[in-house]
C-alpha cells in the first residue's frame, strides 16, 4: 500500500469527502465536487464536477422534468472536469454506482480514469441502509492506510445510535412520520432514511429501509394520516425548501392532515443529514429524535430543524 501522506485521492461525492475528513484524510484529498461543502475548510479545493440544473433557479417540478429528461435520453446532469482529473494525478478516485441523480455516473469517471489516469483505483460505494455506511467507511479507511481511525470513528458513530435506541425502543407512542423526499412530485423515503425514523422513535410510513425512494402521490400520503410531517427533499438545503414551498401546490384537503393541524412540520437540511450517506446520518437521527420525542431528548435548536408555519403549505 502506498504511504498516507503520498497518497492523492480524488472525492467526486460529497459524502466521501466528509468521510475522508472524518478519518483525518483532508490534507489527501487533490479535487472534490461542486457541491462539496464540508468541512468548511476543504470549500477552496479544485472541483471536478459541474451540475446543468440549479436548486436556485429552478422549482422541485422543474429540476425533477429536467432530470428525467436527462436521464431517459441516456445523458447526464452532471459533467465531469477531465483534464482538470489528469493533472490532479489521483491516486484513489471514490465514487458511485447508486444514483445518477446523485453524483457523475460511473461510467463516465470509468472512462475518464482509463483515458487519463490509467493508474488509479476507481472505487465504486453502493450504501443502502446505515449498516452500509458505516461498513463504507471502514472501507474507505482500509483503502487510504486508516484504517484504525475508521473503526474507531464507526464505533462513536454505533455508540450514539445506540443510545437513541435505548431511549426508544419500549415507547408506548411512536408518530406516524412521512419523510418528504421530493416535492414535485412527491417521493417516499428510502434507503437509511426510513431506520433513521424507527431508531429515532417514529412509524416511517410508506418507504422501506434499505430500498430505493420511490414517487408516490399526495393523496396516497394522505391515507397515511402522518402526524408529522418532515421536508428533506434530496440535495436541499433549509433555505431552498422554505423557498421552493411557496411555488409548491399542496392538495387544500392536506390541511386535514394531524400533521398539520397540529403545526408539526419541519425542514431539515436534506444534504447534512439525509442526502448524504456519510457520519451525520446520526446527527439526522438525533435530530429526528428531538423532534418526535422532546420530552425525552428537549427540543431541536432552529439551526437543527426549523418548524414550518401553516401558511408555507
Amino acid at each position: 500500500m502506498q504511504q498516507k501522506s503520498s497518497l492523492r485521492i480524488a472525492s467526486l461525492l460529497p459524502s466521501t469527502t466528509e468521510i475522508l475528513c472524518a478519518l483525518g484524510l483532508e490534507e489527501n484529498i487533490v479535487g472534490i465536487t461542486h457541491e462539496c461543502d464540508f468541512p468548511e475548510s476543504i470549500k477552496n479545493l479544485p472541483h471536478l464536477t459541474a451540475s446543468r440544473i440549479t436548486h436556485e433557479t429552478m422549482s422541485s417540478a422543474e429540476i425533477d422534468h429536467a432530470v428525467r429528461s436527462q436521464l431517459d435520453g441516456h445523458g447526464s446532469i452532471y459533467d465531469l472536469n477531465a483534464k482538470l482529473l489528469a493533472e490532479l494525478k489521483p491516486d484513489i478516485i471514490l465514487t458511485q454506482e447508486l444514483c445518477e441523480v446523485c453524483a457523475v455516473s460511473y461510467k463516465t469517471v470509468q472512462k475518464a480514469a482509463k483515458m487519463f489516469v490509467a493508474d488509479a483505483k476507481v472505487v465504486s460505494l453502493e450504501p443502502n441502509t446505515i449498516g452500509d455506511i458505516f461498513e463504507n467507511i471502514k472501507t474507505v479507511g482500509g483503502l487510504c492506510g486508516a484504517s484504525e481511525k475508521a473503526e474507531t470513528v464507526v464505533a462513536n458513530l454505533e455508540n450514539r445510535l445506540t443510545k437513541v435506541r435505548a431511549k426508544t425502543a419500549n415507547l408506548k407512542k411512536r408518530p406516524k412520520v412521512f419523510m418528504l423526499e421530493w416535492l414535485e412530485p412527491p417521493f417516499a423515503p428510502g434507503h437509511w432514511t426510513p431506520e433513521q425514523v424507527e431508531i429515532a422513535g417514529g412509524d416511517s410510513l410508506l418507504g422501506k429501509a434499505g430500498e430505493k425512494s420511490r414517487v408516490t402521490t399526495y393523496e396516497r400520503i394522505f391515507e397515511e394520516q402522518p402526524e408529522i410531517l418532515v421536508l428533506i427533499p434530496c440535495g436541499f438545503y433549509t433555505k431552498d425548501i422554505l423557498r421552493q414551498l411557496t411555488e409548491t401546490k399542496f392538495p387544500s384537503k392536506w390541511r386535514e392532515l394531524p400533521a398539520i393541524k397540529n403545526e408539526n412540520i419541519w425542514a431539515m437540511d436534506a444534504s447534512a443529514y439525509f442526502s448524504r450517506p456519510a457520519p451525520r446520518v446520526v446527527d439526522g437521527t438525533e435530530i429526528l429524535a428531538k423532534i418526535f420525542h422532546p420530552d425525552i431528548f428537549g427540543e431541536p435548536s432552529e439551526a437543527e430543524a426549523e418548524r414550518v408555519k401553516i401558511n408555507f403549505l
